[in-house]
């Protein structure tokens, strides 16, 4: 579900939404989450404490700083001088921290000694599913609501930012 808000998000803030970036955007998420799912289930017990302690604080600095980065833009950087996608260092940090409950998940299928391909496979696809529906309805909603939308994107960002922290 993070993906899917991240991905809504996203497609707001992008002038002209291609299907190949579309593509990019949400292969890129899929990625992501299957291999942190694979990274946490190698690394299984020895850093699970760890990650435990430090992972919702580095979620929530990318979203916060990605969203404020969104609401500054909405109001100072004019339409026209936006970039139509965004940057390789946006979308690693945008996928990374979406992906850091995978992670959890995977230390957790290695605890309990899980396999962990059909896992992998499953959330990969689900993942690139979600984002590529969200990234399209993101930028339908940018073609009715200008604007407003990377407003409402970048404060979307934030939210999702404390809600992982509160957890």
């Amino acid at each position: 579900m993070d993906t899917f808000a991240v991905s809504v998000t996203s497609g707001v803030t992008i002038k002209s939404l291609c299907f190949k970036y579309a593509c990019k955007f949400s292969f890129f998420f899929g990625i992501f989450q299957a291999l942190m799912l694979f990274i946490g289930w190698l690394t299984g017990f020895t850093i699970r404490g760890y990650l435990q302690n430090f992972s919702h604080w580095v979620a929530f600095i990318l979203l916060l700083t990605i969203g404020i980065k969104m609401i500054y833009e909405s109001f100072i950087v004019p339409c026209d001088e936006k970039c139509d996608k965004h940057g390789l260092l946006v979308l690693t940090g945008l996928a990374f921290a979406t992906s850091l409950d995978a992670l959890s998940v995977g230390i957790s299928f290695s605890l309990l000694g899980c396999q962990i391909v059909t896992p992998i496979i499953i959330v990969g696809i689900v993942t690139f599913l979600a984002a590529m529906i969200g990234i399209y309805i993101g930028g339908k909603l940018t073609s009715l609501f200008s604007k407003r939308m990377e407003l409402a994107g970048g404060i979307i960002l934030i939210a999702i930012g404390f809600s992982i922290l509160l957890k």
